[in-house]
This record gives C-alpha cells, sequence and structure tokens, in this order.
C-alpha cells in the first residue's frame, strides 16, 4: 500500500521560510516523478512544482519562481519543498503527490499559514 506523508507545515510570519517534507512508501519512489499542490482556502487545487525522478529536471508556477525549491533525496524516498520569502497568498493545504504513467497518489496534506 502506498503512503506518502507530509510534514514541516505550521504558521510563519511573511518573510519567513519553512521546508516542507514528504516521506512516501510502499512504492519504487525513484521511479515516480514528484510534484507538490497547494489548495488556499476557497479556492481550487494548483500545482506548485514538480521534479522528475531523477531530479534532474524541476518545474515551477510562475508565483513561486525564486523562493520555492523542490529536491529529493531518492535514497531517503522523500521529497522536499524549501519556501522562502513566504507571503500570505502562500497560505494553503500542501500536496504531495507521486505521479507514473496511469498511477497517481497523494499524501494527506499539511497545512501553511503565513500571517503576522
Amino acid at each position: 500500500q502506498v503512503h506518502l506523508v507530509e510534514s514541516g507545515g505550521g504558521l510563519v510570519q511573511p518573510g519567513g521560510s519553512l521546508r516542507l517534507s514528504c516521506a512516501a512508501s510502499g512504492l519504487t519512489f525513484s521511479s515516480y516523478a514528484m510534484r507538490w499542490y497547494r489548495q488556499p482556502p476557497g479556492k481550487e487545487r494548483e500545482l506548485v512544482a514538480a521534479i522528475s525522478s531523477a531530479g534532474g529536471s524541476t518545474n515551477y508556477a510562475d508565483s513561486v519562481k525564486g523562493r520555492f525549491t523542490i529536491s529529493r533525496d531518492n535514497a531517503k524516498n522523500t521529497v522536499y519543498l524549501n519556501m522562502n520569502s513566504l507571503k500570505p497568498e502562500d497560505t494553503a493545504v500542501y500536496y504531495c503527490n507521486a505521479i507514473r504513467l496511469a498511477y497517481r497518489y497523494w499524501g494527506q496534506g499539511t497545512q501553511v499559514t503565513v500571517s503576522s
């Protein structure tokens, strides 16, 4: 059974930083591309960042370019999202997603709140 478990969310002031982690089990992690999505209150889920299975390729939403960095450690079956210069509009539930061919798995999400 596949499990994706996010952690690292919390309350942070504007301009602050957080590091999200997503630990995967039950799948061949190094074969899956990984993505971070977020869902702000009252809005639809949106793609934030993506990384290829080997980690050599990354992509970001325009709204987070230059502030967020996605990375992965295939030896630890974990994907990370480093978030800097956080803004109130980054407030959302953040989800990790594993994707390979027709297979897609989701974590349960972690809340990030940016507020003074």
